[in-house]
């Protein structure tokens, strides 16, 4: 089984006092809307807490506007509560306990205490509600969820000391790691999405478990496992998660095709660890994401990414003359990347736009090569489409190579195309070309009905525009007389 890739350390461990001074200071942003939730509950006779991630990332000093609160009142009950009190009520997972709420701009989770753990066999948890706060934390994922601040008030009650792990930045469960796993295996993915959102290792037996247990992944659902990758790939350091995840066998379950690029390299070195290249242009992608539209963290752009050179292990070919190739790799590799993502339960706009950056990513190598046509750079952009942005980061990043020289030419190429297209943008409608000539028009001109006629002749336009740049309209019309006459 291949390692996990080298990746940047975590954070080192914090100074407790220093945790808690920001702990303070971000609770106390909270405070209208907790501590008035709290004495609500507390008036109704019922219990409430700020419980997990809202407690670890106050320890941070990373709180959001996210809050999660816990109770030992029933779903009717906190719904008959927040009603009169929120700006908004939702109750999509009331049959899980939960009910969410908004309150002057901050988003609240309120769940009823439980104990949830998975049948062998099944996909689903099975929920069952409980009576104590103490035993709801026993039964999160990692110590450092199993916090919580009895509300109204700041009593902060901490019965596995999660406080000590979010200072030494490690995750420990509350029980055995084991029981924790087999109650949830996804919580090992969680282990994995945490390393890259928040830099925290699993401790040595979080990872023994992690990697004992991993083919129990396999009766989770595809959506959940998605939204945990997700989450992680759009972490701080999604390297950090991944290596862990090749590490202990998850990816074998969740994305087998990434520690299958762990190509062994031959004696003589003559190409690269795939798995390792692939990471490393993950990390130079998420460095350029700013460049993008919409700047960062973009999904589209870290799957593919990742995904981009999937297609090598299938279609490597050790040549005569010693060498290694991997023709047409970007084209299997697109058809894999389609049937991962789509397993995995992505939507469909993901999945085709992930899959065309991969097909795509290797057309640049003919511009290096030699020098392209205007018709060239007309069709990278149009096959590219609203990608184009996108192509160019995934483009950029894939050039790992150490040679400093070749590095700087491929980059001197690349600057030079994007420069012949803003020079063509400047002169044409280069990101949105059309044919001189639209349906309607060439059926006047020929004299024909809708059909397929007119598509051919649209395409035949269209070949025209982007080998020639755009034309007059007399030209246009001169040339589809023309093709129309060779067609007789």
């Amino acid at each position: 089984m291949p390692v996990a890739a080298s990746s940047p350390p975590p954070p080192e461990p914090s100074d407790p006092s220093a945790v808690r001074r920001r702990a303070v200071a971000e609770l106390l942003r909270a405070t209208p809307v907790t501590e008035d939730l709290g004495r609500r509950f507390a008036a109704a006779g019922h219990e409430l807490a700020l419980v997990g991630g809202s407690v670890r990332d106050a320890l941070l000093g990373r709180l959001g506007t996210d809050l999660d609160f816990t109770t030992d009142a029933r779903p009717e009950q906190i719904l008959a509560l927040v009603r009169p009190w929120a700006d908004a009520v939702w109750d999509v997972g009331i049959a899980f306990g939960t009910v969410g709420a908004r309150k002057d701009g901050w988003d609240c989770e309120i769940t009823t205490y439980r104990a949830e753990k998975y049948d062998r066999e099944s996909r689903k948890p099975e929920v069952s509600f409980g009576d104590s706060l103490e035993d709801d934390l026993r039964r999160r994922d990692f110590r450092v969820n199993a916090m919580a601040v009895a509300l109204p008030g700041t009593t902060f009650v901490d019965p596995f000391d999660g406080f000590a792990d979010v200072a030494e930045r490690i995750l420990r469960t509350p029980g055995t790691p084991e029981e924790s796993f087999d109650d949830d295996p996804l919580r090992m993915m969680r282990a994995a999405r945490f390393a890259s959102q928040i830099g925290f290792v699993p401790a040595n037996d979080v990872v023994a478990a992690m990697t004992a247990m991993s083919d129990r992944l396999s009766i989770v659902s595809a959506e959940r496992v998605q939204a945990e990758l997700t989450k992680l790939l759009l972490g701080d350091r999604p390297r950090l998660g991944l290596g862990l995840m090749v590490e202990t066998g998850l990816a074998d379950q969740v994305l087998p095709e990434l520690p299958a690029l762990a190509l062994e390299i031959d004696e003589h070195h003559r190409h690269k660890d795939v798995y390792e290249h692939t990471l490393t242009v993950l990390e130079q992608a998420i460095a350029l994401e700013g460049s993008l539209p919409g700047g960062g963290p973009d999904l589209v752009l870290r799957l593919a990414a990742l995904l981009h050179d999937i297609g090598k292990p299938r279609t490597r070919v050790f040549e005569a003359d010693g060498g290694v190739s991997f023709h047409f790799h970007e084209v299997i590799g697109a058809r894999m990347a389609k049937a991962r993502l789509k397993a995995l339960r992505y939507d469909k706009a993901t999945i085709e736009d992930v899959s065309r950056l991969v097909e795509l990513h290797l057309r640049f190598h003919g511009y290096a090569e030699g020098a392209w046509t205007d018709s060239a750079v007309r069709r990278y952009v149009r096959d590219a489409g609203p990608l184009l942005e996108r192509l160019h980061a995934l483009t950029r990043s894939d050039s790992t190579t150490r040679n400093k020289r070749k590095a700087l030419a491929l980059q001197v190429a690349y600057d030079s195309l994007v420069e012949r297209i803003e020079a063509l943008r400047a002169q044409e409608e280069v990101d949105a070309i059309r044919p001189d000539l639209d349906g309607t028009q060439i059926m006047e001109v020929l004299g024909v009905p809708p059909g397929p006629v007119v598509g051919k002749a649209y395409k035949h336009l269209l070949e025209l525009r982007m080998d020639n740049g755009p034309m007059a309209h007399d030209d246009a019309v001169a040339a589809l007389q023309e093709w129309w006459a060779a067609q007789q």
